[in-house]
């Protein structure tokens, strides 16, 4: 019997940096940034309730325009997978990084945050609106070229509809 695994994460926080994009020698881009997520728990001793941030290190492949869109503050919406790698620093110790990887299809702008760390912008109604990322930044598709109509169809008449 094959055995079946997930490897999915879900966050909607707000950046705690502008991304940083940079290129591998193969000229494909990667784009890098902290997000916080907030939680919240009760004090057992004082049963005050106390506010918890957790920060994540994102890394987003293939997302030459998206940096521009990505600033300190903002609220985005990611969808990726959990990533461990390990190196060796100069002085021999074993070190391990652990990152969020995701695609540029699976991230969705939010209204939050006014994109120089204010936090979620209040007053407005329209900046609450989730906005999905533009189509100027994402990698452009090459253009297909228009066929005709004939080429749709491929033999198939109304005769060969069964209702």
């Amino acid at each position: 019997m094959a055995s079946r695994s997930v490897n999915k994460v879900i966050l909607i926080g707000h950046l705690g940096k502008d991304a940083e994009t940079k290129f591998t020698p193969s000229g494909i881009s990667i784009s890098k940034f902290s997000l916080a997520t907030n939680r919240r728990t009760k004090d057992q001793q004082s049963g005050e309730w106390k506010d918890i941030t957790d920060w994540h290190n994102i890394a987003m492949w293939r997302t030459e325009n998206v940096a521009t869109f990505l600033l300190k503050g903002k609220q985005i919406y990611l969808e990726g997978r959990l990533e461990t790698r390990s190196w060796e620093d100069k002085e021999g110790q074993k070190k391990y990084m652990t990152e969020v990887v995701c695609e540029a299809q699976s991230l969705v702008l939010l209204g939050g945050g006014g994109g120089r760390g204010d936090g979620p912008s209040e007053g407005s109604g329209d900046s609450e609106r989730p906005v999905s990322m533009p189509r100027s930044a994402q990698r452009p598709q090459a253009a297909s070229s228009a066929q005709p109509a004939e080429d749709f169809q491929q033999g198939i008449t109304d005769d060969d509809v069964p209702f």
